[in-house]
């Protein structure tokens, strides 16, 4: 899990690194596939019940970026045991300029969800998550610019296929709009998902960018450590840039108020259930 100089390995450790990747890369995939459908489902049920917090809903997408402290720390530690001695073993493994770049990436990442977390809101979950998967024709096109990523027969079969599929969304405005929410605001939801999606497909291969800057001179390798260092820089500056943006939209305000409020609420409903069992309790005695 960290960033080592190319060099000959026996072959039984080799293969045994190769199963290790893949487990790790399958286990991100899974991670990332119930997070991104429990996130919309959870976000879309938050708006229908009359939540409006955008910011919110935005910084909730990257709050959770203090648990890539966890593969972070087992991953320092390996290298301080191998090492026999901390000063031998660097904390961060990531070069100066890639972290650099990572808070640029989290800036990026930061809007993204915002546009996102805001067009969903006008959205059903359905109509949603097609249009932010048209992201692909903007990654596939982007990485073509910046990363020089090959085209394949596939590939433009997919991009094909998102393209019509978010070209019939739009030719069908009347049929799927979720209750409240007129044309205007579903044509405003519709252009800030796809808004998302076109971010999100200069972010990704912008990400693979700092990563080949990341790995390149020296014969390092790029490694889970490293990665997972970069991510952990994206996740915190999103998160700070959504709650600079809750802070001026002053949610933390209106959110203490309606937790007083609901509190409140429930406190009037026991009062008004005790009064009730008191006074069916007090007839009960009555001859």
């Amino acid at each position: 899990m960290d960033l080592e100089t190319h060099n000959e390995s026996p072959p039984g450790r080799s293969k045994t690194k190769t199963m290790m990747q893949r487990l790790l890369v399958a286990l991100n995939c899974v991670l990332l596939g119930i997070g991104v459908t429990g996130a919309q489902l959870l976000t879309r049920l938050y708006y229908s019940k009359g939540g409006h917090r955008q910011w919110l809903s935005s910084w909730l997408q990257s709050g959770a970026w203090p648990l890539l402290l966890i593969p972070l720390a087992a991953s320092y530690a390996t290298r301080r045991a191998r090492a026999r001695g901390a000063a031998a073993a660097p904390v961060l493994l990531t070069p100066p300029p890639i972290l650099l770049a990572a808070v640029g990436l989290g800036l990026i990442s930061g809007v993204d969800n915002f546009l996102y977390a805001w067009g969903l809101e006008f959205l059903p979950v359905s109509t949603s998550a097609i249009l932010i998967s048209t992201q692909l024709v903007f990654t596939v096109f982007f990485a073509f610019l910046i990363v020089r990523q090959r085209l394949t027969p596939a590939t433009v079969n997919a991009v094909v296929l998102l393209t019509v599929g978010a070209v019939v969304l739009g030719l069908h405005v009347s049929s799927d709009r979720p209750p409240g929410v007129t044309r205007g605001k579903y044509w405003l939801g519709f252009e800030l998902t796809l808004g998302a999606a076109l971010l999100y497909g200069v972010f990704m291969p912008l990400v693979e960018l700092a990563y080949k800057f990341a790995a390149a001179g020296g014969g390092r390798a790029l490694t889970y450590a490293v990665v997972m260092e970069v991510q952990l820089v994206i996740g915190f500056v999103a998160t700070v840039f959504c709650t600079v943006g809750m802070i001026v939209n002053k949610d933390f305000q209106i959110v203490k108020l309606q937790n007083e409020e609901e509190n409140s609420c429930k406190m009037k409903k026991k009062t008004v259930d005790f009064k009730t069992l008191w006074d069916r309790h007090s007839k009960s005695r009555k001859p």
